[in-house]
């Protein structure tokens, strides 16, 4: 006659002594769905490590279907299914949705002839189940979230070794989806972080640049910063700021390397620059008190990063505009004339922060209605498919004869946003007599 067992029995070598702890199961529907929920595992694909799980299960009882189920509010879904082709059931009247209910092992061994599963549509129907032996997931925290169940049209004997196979197959699943919500809890902890840094990134790299652009009268202003990266603070940086109540400081500089010590540096030129500009009339001179501040600041560490910056004084007036400026260790300045034909003008003269004595020189420049005048970090020339170059950048340029400031930043931008290699720093400046409007971007 055919039987029914609740049991999961566990052999013992003869003379020995086993304590098996129960792992405790709860059964508060509300709190298993929550862990069902939690491991993220319903409706994703499939998946290897499980479906050779199955496959072994079947094997074990000698059976043509296993299957790895996740049951849910009103289904029962298949993560694996070995030997049936389908992926979800209702979840009542369910064998799996019985299975989770107890803390052991269920096990039919005829459900034609057992109570618990003479109604069921599985056993009654067309698809004729006699046999079914169901191990329940459980979490490490105690909620069945399904079942490693093995399944035949057919009934069979089973013994205390093949339960327990089961039993330990189980538990295998179970650390598959536990290594698998690990991983997407790590993830999910790595997106948050970078999401932290790139707010504090931005933050700070807000702060080492104007909030604003000051509107200047005779003048059509520019500027942009793009960074290489959203997930570090760079050390390019930019200024416009009044000087006199005819001048305009425009700076623009670039520290070595990123991170809290080159945002330090960068600050520290920065607002030196700011400092000496309204103390010292002329640019070389500027530069010279820039230096022995950023040499002080460094207090001989060998490692402290080295700047490069320009800083001009802009007079505009109504017939144009008179820029004398000087460079410390800094790419030349473009000059593109409305004509379209574009100067380089200046020379690059010696880092700050690395020397006692710099060579810095002075350049004049005037620039008539319709003039640019590009400022730029090295990242602008350094970047590019096969790198903009000198060259390259005087090429864009003259294409951007007639175009506004904000039109010519952005172009050139766009040339090199493809493959940017190092952060972007670039104000353009052009002299234009009727419109005193300043863009940012």
């Amino acid at each position: 006659m055919a039987y029914s067992l609740l049991v999961r029995p566990t052999p013992e070598p003869a003379g020995s002594v086993s304590v098996t702890v129960p792992r405790p199961v709860h059964h508060d529907e509300p709190r298993r769905l929550a862990a069902v929920r939690r491991y993220g595992v319903l409706d994703t694909p499939p998946d290897g490590a499980f479906d050779n799980l199955a496959a072994i299960a079947a094997r074990v009882f000698d059976v043509p279907i296993a299957i790895v189920s996740i049951v849910d509010t009103d289904r029962i879904w298949f993560k694996a299914h070995h030997g049936l082709d389908v992926e979800e059931i209702d979840r009542e009247p369910g064998l799996c949705a019985s299975a989770i209910m107890t803390d052991e092992t269920w096990v039919v061994t005829d459900a034609a002839v057992d109570v618990r599963t003479l109604a069921n549509p599985l056993v009654a129907g067309d698809f004729g189940l006699r046999f079914y032996v169901g191990q329940p997931l459980t979490t490490r925290d105690g909620y069945n979230l399904g079942t490693l169940c093995v399944l035949d049209r057919e009934p069979h004997e089973v013994s205390g070794e093949q339960t327990q196979m089961l039993a330990d197959l189980a538990e295998l699943v179970v650390q598959q989806l536990d290594l698998r919500l690990e991983a997407r809890q790590l993830v999910h902890a790595y997106e948050t972080r970078l999401h932290e840094v790139q707010h504090l990134a931005d933050a700070l790299q807000r702060s080492l640049l104007p909030p604003t652009m000051p509107v200047v009268p005779f003048l059509n202003i520019a500027a942009s910063y793009n960074p290489a990266s959203k997930y570090e603070v760079g050390g390019d940086f930019y200024d416009v700021f009044p000087v006199d109540s005819s001048s305009w400081g425009v700076i623009i500089g670039d520290v070595c390397g990123k991170g809290p010590k080159a945002a330090s540096r960068t600050s520290a030129a920065r607002y030196s620059l700011r400092a000496a500009a309204t103390q010292q009339s002329a640019p070389a001179a500027t530069l010279e008190v820039v230096n022995q501040t950023l040499l002080r600041d460094a207090d001989g560490a060998a490692d402290a990063p080295f700047v490069t910056a320009l800083f001009a004084r802009v007079s505009p007036h109504p017939d144009g505009t008179d820029i004398v400026f000087a460079a410390a260790g800094h790419p030349s300045p473009l000059v593109l004339r409305e004509s379209g034909e574009v100067e380089t003008v200046g020379t690059p003269g010696t880092l700050l922060g690395v020397f006692e004595d710099i060579d810095v020189t002075e350049t004049h420049v005037h620039l008539d209605g319709g003039d640019l005048l590009l400022l730029y970090t090295d990242g602008l020339t350094d970047s590019g498919t096969l790198r903009l170059e000198h060259e390259g950048l005087v090429a864009i340029l003259r294409e951007c004869a007639g175009l506004s400031p904000v039109a010519v930043v952005d172009r050139l931008r766009t040339a090199v946003e493809s493959a940017q290699r190092d952060d972007i720093a670039m104000v353009a400046v052009r002299s234009d007599a009727t419109v005193t409007h300043v863009h940012g971007v």
